[in-house]
């Protein structure tokens, strides 16, 4: 199904953006501008702020929809990785002890060796296990293993599993795979480029379909929200005080993804110039008016992420509004 509404450079209905303010003392030292959009799983668009077609590289938060073949093949089934398997190849970890073994175990039950990962060891680290991408990179592995295609070449944009993967998003997207833009991230593995829209449709998928693969990309999420980033991050402390009704995944450059269990809506944020601090604040600021959080939830929440130091904090100007088509 496709997204009508603000697609081709239609910026009749775009509303104004919200701002993040850094604020030192009463001063203000910094603002961010932010983009932002709610969208429902029939394409619908929602409610606004700033430009709802606006395009960036989704990033990591495309990584539950790039598992969806680890899944569908029956991977994830044969080699009997469970909840916290899926829940590895949907996170950006920090690389801790327990996200290595959880990568290894998809590795070790799939008979293959460490080494053909791809991703980088991060500096300071000994091996590609401790990579925050490599939970999706052994699921890439592993489907390519169990479906028979090559190895060696499993980040190719050619290769077959890069080709399902683009054609799933796409059928999701209601557009030919060949109008999708993708690009190399920052793991070697391939990105897209999307209109915020469709990432927040992405999302209304991923929590309010009735597939089956989709509910257990969410259930994994939610369920061991500590292997989709960990302790302190961002992704992992929303999702533990949702308490299994909020899935979230960011991306790098500024970008946010986050949507309800089983209300079919998401919602898709972009910071014009990358800043986290910012995605952050505006998430928060977002799932304050769409009362999707208690009241205690949002104020640890806040506590954690709008107060950086003594003296320094985030404000959010401007708020959502609904879209009238």
């Amino acid at each position: 199904m496709s997204i009508s509404n603000g697609i081709n450079g239609n910026n009749r209905f775009n509303t104004p953006c919200l701002k993040v303010l850094l604020k030192r003392g009463q001063c203000v030292e910094s603002i961010h501008r932010v983009h932002a959009v709610v969208c429902d799983i029939k394409g619908r668009v929602l409610m606004t702020a700033g430009m709802k077609d606006y395009e960036a590289f989704i990033r990591s938060s495309l990584k539950p929809f790039q598992a969806l073949p680890f899944i569908s093949s029956g991977t994830a089934e044969k080699i009997g990785c469970g909840e916290k398997g899926i829940a590895i190849c949907c996170g950006s970890h920090t690389g801790s002890p327990e996200h290595a073994r959880e990568t290894f175990r998809i590795l070790w039950n799939s008979e293959i060796e460490v080494e053909k990962l791809q991703c980088p060891i991060p500096e300071g680290k000994n091996s590609r296990l401790e990579h925050n991408c490599s939970g999706k990179h052994a699921g890439f592995l592993a489907t390519s293993q169990k479906m028979g295609w090559k190895l060696e070449s499993y980040l190719q944009g050619s290769h077959q599993l890069q080709i399902e993967i683009n054609r799933r998003v796409a059928e999701l997207l209601g557009i030919p795979p060949e109008e999708l833009v993708a690009a190399r991230d920052d793991c070697g593995a391939p990105t897209l480029r999307l209109q915020l829209s469709q990432m927040a449709l992405l999302y209304a998928h991923l929590t309010g379909s009735n597939q089956a693969e989709f509910e257990q990309l969410s259930r994994a999420m939610v369920s061991y929200p500590k292997l989709v980033a960990g302790e302190g991050m961002f992704d992992t402390e929303l999702m533990n005080r949702a308490h299994g009704q909020l899935v979230s995944k960011g991306g790098a450059e500024g970008v946010q993804c986050i949507s309800r269990m089983g209300e079919g809506i998401g919602v898709a944020i972009k910071v014009e110039d990358g800043s986290k601090r910012a995605k952050h604040a505006v998430a928060l600021h977002l799932i304050r008016q769409l009362e999707w959080l208690t009241p205690i939830g949002m104020q640890e929440m806040e506590e954690k992420i709008l107060m950086l130091t003594p003296g320094v904090q985030l404000e959010v100007e401007g708020e959502l509004r609904f879209q009238e088509n």
